[in-house]
């Protein structure tokens, strides 16, 4: 079962910016172990824009889709045979990544 695991910083209590070579050697574990699918850290919440075209016309506006002092900072989209797995994974993301995972499967 795939998972994608998101990854959720804090604007008044950021995690540590120098964790990119943990979250790095991580990453090769992830990838060692077949449970890599995908990752990407996200630009700046001031670089989204959001779309909503269910009216008329298009309507486009600067800024995340909600505003919150936690925000999406990533993603990864893991592999696992079950949820235990994927929570077990989590569990050292946060550590490594040093913020808050989500963890929710595909349906």
């Amino acid at each position: 079962m795939q998972y994608l695991i998101s990854v959720i910083d804090d604007k008044s209590d950021p995690g540590s910016t120098d964790r990119q070579p943990a979250i790095s050697a991580f990453n090769e574990r992830l990838i060692a172990g077949g449970y890599w699918v995908f990752a990407g850290g996200l630009a700046d919440t001031d670089a989204a824009t959001v779309v909503d075209n269910r009216g008329e016309q298009a309507m486009f506006s600067d800024g995340p889709f909600l505003e919150s002092k936690e925000y999406l900072a990533g993603v990864w989209v893991w592999e696992a045979p079950d949820m235990d797995v994927a929570l077990e994974l989590a569990t050292e993301a946060s550590k490594v990544c040093d913020r808050k995972i989500e963890v929710r499967p595909f349906q």
